[in-house]
């Protein structure tokens, strides 16, 4: 087998300022333990025209680790996109274990199905195409499901994160994990504004205001890690 080596776009989710050491991590300690449908997936992605939108391979690692740790059965994911980390997570719980999939646009997740399908993984996902609000606030209308989930991954509008916070501390159980996607968004928290492109500068207020937030709730532990675009993982702890 060819060995997997790192690609230009793969760069695009890191935030190492080196990139010969990105690449080293990718294909020293990720790519090896990728499994053939989740790098399979990955390739597919990558001709996407908006394949930064993935989860990065080493952010998926850990978030594979973390299901485990808290023996995952019941998940909830906010944003799924071509379905990286949806794999990610489907192949990593047990065989009766269920993930709530929520984004707006199926075609995405149709791009990646073919694969889902094809690890035999499908009847662990229930996709709901929905904006996200709403399909939360209908999961609470369900007094079952509050406390009923052992983890959620939010990779969806940044502006909205806070708003999901609020419904999914509901809804994951105490020990339970929150992972937040994008929360340092390109390393922009840190910039100046007049550093920061136009375009990301909406988001960049979102994240300060989100962050800022995360760490002032106590609710949560929390940890922030410079894994692909940042991450912030909640431990609800009541």
């Amino acid at each position: 087998m060819a060995k997997d080596e790192a690609k230009a776009s793969d760069f695009s989710k890191g935030l190492l300022k080196s990139e010969e050491l990105y690449k080293y991590i990718l294909e020293t300690s990720v790519y090896p333990r990728e499994p053939e449908v989740l790098k399979e997936l990955r390739n597919i992605t990558h001709n996407h025209p908006q394949a930064g939108m993935a989860t990065a391979p080493d952010a998926g690692q850990l978030i594979e680790m973390l299901l485990n740790l808290v023996n995952a059965r019941k998940t909830i994911e906010v944003g799924v996109f071509t379905g990286y980390s949806l794999l990610l997570t489907a192949l990593t719980l047990p065989e009766d274990g269920k993930i709530i999939a929520i984004d707006v646009n199926r075609d995405s997740y149709e791009i990646g199905l073919p694969v889902i399908k094809k690890a035999g993984v499908e009847h662990k996902i229930d996709f709901r195409e929905s904006e996200a609000l709403p399909a939360l606030d209908e999961l609470l209308n369900d007094k079952a499901n509050e406390g009923g989930f052992d983890f959620a991954f939010v990779d969806a509008d940044k502006v909205n994160y806070w708003n999901y916070h609020e419904r999914l501390i509901r809804l994951i159980k105490v020990g339970g994990l929150i992972v937040y996607d994008n929360t340092l968004w390109g390393g922009s928290v840190a910039e100046p504004d007049s550093s920061t492109p136009e375009w990301r500068i909406e988001v960049k207020k979102a994240t300060l205001e989100l962050n800022k937030k995360l760490s002032a709730d106590q609710r949560v532990q929390i940890s922030q890690a410079a894994l692909g675009d940042g991450i912030t993982i909640c431990r609800r702890l009541y």
